[in-house]
C-alpha cells in the first residue's frame, strides 16, 4: 500500500530518496554512542507500523493499490505503538490478517512505496500541532499591542493557523524524523497477547538485519 512509478518524488517537498544502507552506516560510524541502534530501530519500526496500519484499514495514500484479500476491513479503530523489539496492533484484527498485511508493508516500503510510513493519526502530528499552537501563542504579546481585544484575536489566529499548518508539518516531521524505512527489519512473529481493556492486542516482532556495506 505492484505499481509502475512510486508518487512520492512528485508529492514530496524535498527530495527523499533513503538510501538501504543508511542506518547500517550510521551504526557502523557511530555504534559507540549508547541507544543509537535502538533508536534507530524504533524509526524503522514505526514506519512499518504505519504502513501495516494502512494495509489493514483499507484506506490508503493516493496512487497506492492493496490486494483486497490483505484488507481487514475499513477499520479506522485500529492504533499501533512502535518499540525497538516490534510493534502493537490495538484493534479487531486475526492474527492472519495481521501477517499478511506486515509482510506486505514490509515489501513495499523497501520497494519505494514510501507514502506508507507516513499516517495522519500519528502521535507525531498531535504532537507537533501542540507545540507549534504553544509557540505561536505564546509569541502574540510579543508582537502586538498589549490592547486585549488585539491579543485575544491574536491568540485566535495564532491557533486558527496551527491547526492548519499542522499536520503538513506533522507529517514532514514523520518522514524525516520519528520514521525510517525499513531496510534493516525482519518480521519474525506475530503474537495476539489477548484483550486489553475490551481491545484485542497484537504483537508483532521483528529483528535487525545487517546490510552489508559498500566497500568502495
Amino acid at each position: 500500500m505492484a505499481i509502475a512509478s512510486s508518487p512520492n518524488a512528485s508529492r514530496s517537498p524535498f527530495d527523499f530518496s533513503p538510501e538501504a544502507t543508511q542506518d547500517s552506516a550510521l551504526l557502523h560510524q557511530l555504534g559507540f554512542i549508547p541507544g543509537l541502534k535502538e533508536i534507530l530501530m524504533v524509526r524503522q519500526v514505526h514506519a512499518l507500523e504505519h504502513a501495516t496500519i494502512w494495509l489493514l484499514s483499507g484506506n490508503l495514500p493516493d496512487d497506492t493499490v492493496a490486494p483486497p484479500t490483505l484488507i481487514a476491513g475499513s477499520n479506522s479503530s485500529l492504533g499501533g505503538m512502535s518499540t525497538d523489539q516490534g510493534f502493537y496492533v490495538y484493534g479487531t484484527v486475526t492474527s492472519m490478517q495481521l501477517r499478511q498485511a506486515a509482510h506486505s508493508a514490509l515489501q513495499r516500503l523497501v520497494s519505494g512505496e514510501w507514502d506508507l510510513a507516513v499516517h495522519p493519526r500519528c502521535g507525531t502530528n498531535l504532537s507537533v500541532g501542540m507545540v507549534m499552537a504553544a509557540g505561536l501563542v505564546l509569541g502574540v504579546p510579543l508582537v502586538l499591542p498589549r490592547n486585549p481585544l488585539e491579543q485575544f484575536l491574536g491568540m485566535g489566529l495564532a491557533a486558527t493557523a496551527a491547526t492548519h499548518l499542522a499536520p503538513e508539518i506533522g507529517n514532514l516531521a514523520q518522514r524525516y524524523v520519528t520514521t525510517a524505512i525499513p531496510f534493516n527489519l525482519a518480521i519474525e512473529t506475530v503474537n495476539s497477547l489477548g484483550d486489553r481493556q475490551g481491545r484485542p492486542v497484537h504483537f508483532v516482532q521483528v529483528r535487525w538485519v545487517e546490510q552489508p556495506l559498500n566497500s568502495n
